[in-house]
Formats: C-alpha cells, sequence, structure tokens
C-alpha cells in the first residue's frame, strides 16, 4: 500500500463515487472503492488503474462494514480519507422520478421503502463512520465528507417559493435531511479534534440514483465533492456547501 494518503469511497463502482475516485488517484491518493458488488468494484478498479483497491462494502451489512474497516486496517493502518457517497432515492426501479415522487407521500408512501433507503442513506454513513473512525483517528490529516443533497435542506425545501418545494417527501428527501443532522452530530463530536468533517451537496448529476434524470454531467456535478476531498488540514470543517464552496442552508 502506498504512503500517501488513504482514501474510502463508498458507493464507487460507478456514478459519482467513481468518478471521484478516479479525480483523487490521478492525484496519487491511494483508493479503496467501496461496492456491494466486489466484481463491479474490481472492473471500476481496473479501469481507474494503480491507485484504486476494490473492496467489497454493503453499507447495511454489518460484517461487510466490518471487515472492509478491518482490511484497511491491514493493508493501510490508517485511513485519511472517508467520503460517504453510496445512496439510494428508491428500491424501485423502472419508474420515472415523477411517478417515484408520487408514490412516496407520507399519506400512502410504505414505510418498507422508507426504512429500506433510510437503511443506506442514513445508518450506512453512521455504520461506516463508526467502524473507521480508529483508522482516521490515527491519521495526521482526516476529513470526513457525506454526500448528500439540497434537497435534504429543510430551510431551503420549506420555502413555497423554491421550486422543487413540492419534491420533498419522507423517502429520499428526508433521509438526507436525517443525514445532514447526523453529519451535524459528528461535527459537534468531533470539533475539538484533529479529524475534520464536511458535508457537501453536489449537482443534480445523470445517475441511476435518479434514473438518469440529472442535467449535469458526473463529472459537473461531482466539482464540490472532489474540492472538499482534496482539502488539506487547513482546510475548513463543519461546512455544508454546493458549487464552488457556496453555503447551503441548513
Amino acid at each position: 500500500m502506498p504512503t500517501n494518503r488513504v482514501a474510502l469511497i463508498t458507493g464507487a463502482n460507478q456514478g459519482m463515487g467513481r468518478h471521484v475516485a478516479g479525480e483523487l488517484v490521478s492525484d496519487g491518493v491511494a483508493v479503496f472503492l467501496g461496492s456491494r458488488d466486489l466484481a463491479r468494484g474490481e472492473a471500476a478498479a481496473a479501469e481507474i488503474g494503480d491507485g484504486a483497491t476494490a473492496l467489497q462494502l454493503d453499507v447495511t451489512d454489518a460484517r461487510s462494514v466490518t471487515a472492509a474497516a478491518e482490511r484497511i486496517e491491514k493493508e493501510a493502518g490508517r485511513l485519511d480519507l472517508l467520503v460517504n457517497n453510496a445512496a439510494v432515492s428508491s428500491t424501485r426501479t423502472g419508474l420515472t422520478m415523477a411517478q417515484l415522487r408520487a408514490t412516496a407521500r407520507p399519506s400512502t408512501v410504505s414505510l418498507d421503502e422508507v426504512r429500506a433507503v433510510w437503511e443506506v442513506n442514513v445508518f450506512g454513513p453512521l455504520a461506516v463512520f463508526q467502524a473507521v473512525l480508529p483508522l482516521l483517528r490515527a491519521s495526521s490529516d482526516a476529513r470526513v465528507v457525506n454526500v448528500t443533497s439540497a434537497m435534504g435542506s429543510l430551510t431551503t425545501m420549506g420555502d413555497p417559493a423554491f421550486p422543487f418545494h413540492r419534491a420533498f417527501e419522507p423517502v429520499y428527501s428526508a433521509s438526507k435531511t436525517a443525514l445532514n443532522a447526523v453529519t451535524l452530530a459528528m461535527m459537534v463530536e468531533l470539533e475539538e479534534t484533529d479529524v475534520k468533517v464536511n458535508l457537501v451537496s453536489p449537482g443534480f448529476a445523470n445517475t441511476a440514483l435518479v434514473e438518469f434524470e440529472g442535467t449535469e454531467t458526473v463529472g459537473d456535478a461531482a466539482r464540490e465533492v472532489v474540492r472538499v476531498a482534496r482539502l488539506g488540514p487547513d482546510g475548513p470543517s463543519g461546512t455544508f456547501t454546493s458549487w464552488e464552496g457556496a453555503d447551503i442552508p441548513w
């Protein structure tokens, strides 16, 4: 394992996670690509090249999370960067975003659907954070970057004049609100330590997460995630940003 920075990106076999991994590898970072399907992770790592290592990681499976942390400890001895990127918008496939939102109204949504999405988007990042925190503490320049959505901002979504005000629902949107709250708790706990925590809302990427209805390329949408992931020891902690460091209200 190289002696330069070591990163773990969850959900890194495709989409935004895959893009961020490629950018960091090009910087010389040794990146573990977390992937629920190891074969897909290995294919992505092979495409990225030297510096990328596939890692079987299902953020909803405690044994998988523990095993991933143990492997990083064995092979690298520390972790400098955690990017909690893995997320789902629904357990259902083949539906447009409009159809998904129509079936996600709080009056009629399946509670099983809510639980399944929150398991990935909320409890998953927390489980991974807990498992690798000792490895982050072993770094002299540690950072956690949690990837959220502006749709989780209660201030933004609560404004009736906001164009997507009526799109707020208890499945995906509220899961990101919960992730924001969990991230704030991480920030508060670690604010007196050397482990920095940042929350980032990327652009509306054209990925499987949104049934390929996104308006931005993966590269453009991931720009802020990459920027924050590249911050050094003098970079800020406790931020919630979108494009080019623009603050988002909680």
